[in-house]
């Protein structure tokens, strides 16, 4: 299975730390943390990675040559001069995955130490009932600031709404999903974007998913490291527990 690892945001919230450092390399527990979603793609057999680059991509470009050659999985950087969005770099990479049948697509200021052979297989369960994309999801304290879904008994995905004023519950988009070659259909076409210069998944692409993507809980360590108070306790946390041996369950945010 190939992945796209969305890196190139600039990390405005993180600065001043990110004046210097792109967001994908700040440290956690002393490794960037691009190293560690890396190792967590190889660890689960993800074969081809594309990560884009943005804010700062020659520390990126430089850090990837100093990987050492017995990598396991083949990375393919994607420069963006203008940041795409989201949804925007996955379809300008599209050839990356047009003989996949199903992929992943993680967003890389999150720090997980996530099964995601368990996520792939619920994925190709829930494809039997018509599933065009499988969601991660946590339970946050703050929904008015995430994008949050309504999900039914049976998994699917009922209504998403990012950043509702009125959050109908406390299920956030996690940032990474599972998705079939299908999901290029619900991407909107230029016109219907409202003036729009980036393609964004959670205002532009699953709202119009509903009843054909599905949701998965993720009950191990997921936290946005966003902000410079989420990326100390991601710091505090990451080392604590080992590097990412966390317990399922504990998934603070």
């Amino acid at each position: 299975m190939k992945a796209f690892l969305l890196a190139a945001g600039k990390g405005t919230r993180l600065a001043p730390l990110t004046d210097s450092i792109p967001k994908c390399l700040v440290p956690i527990a002393g490794k960037p943390l691009l190293s560690i979603w890396i190792e967590l793609l190889e660890t689960w057999g993800i074969r081809e990675v594309l990560i884009n680059t943005h804010h700062l991509a020659d520390h990126v470009t430089g850090f990837i040559d100093t990987l050492s050659d017995g990598l396991k999985i083949s990375i393919t950087l994607a420069h963006e001069e203008t940041l795409l969005g989201s949804g925007g770099t996955v379809l300008a990479n599209k050839h990356f995955v047009e003989k996949e049948t199903d992929f992943l697509i993680a967003y890389a200021d999150n720090l997980t130490n996530l099964n995601i052979r368990a996520m792939v297989s619920r994925h190709m369960e829930y494809k039997k009932n018509n599933c065009a994309l499988t969601m991660g999801l946590v339970r946050v304290p703050n929904p008015s600031d995430c994008g949050i879904a309504e999900m039914d008994a049976t998994g699917i995905i009922t209504s998403f709404i990012e950043k509702p004023q009125r959050p109908a519950g406390n299920l956030a988009n996690a940032g990474i999903y599972v998705a079939s070659a299908r999901v290029f259909d619900f991407f909107p076409a230029p016109d219907e974007l409202n003036g729009d210069d980036v393609l964004d998944f959670g205002y532009h692409i699953l709202p119009r998913m509903t009843g054909r993507m599905f949701g998965y809980e993720i009950k191990e360590y997921l936290r946005d490291i966003g902000t410079i108070a989420s990326y100390e306790k991601a710091n505090r946390e990451w080392a604590l527990q080992g590097g990412g041996k966390l317990q399922a369950g504990k998934t603070p945010r």
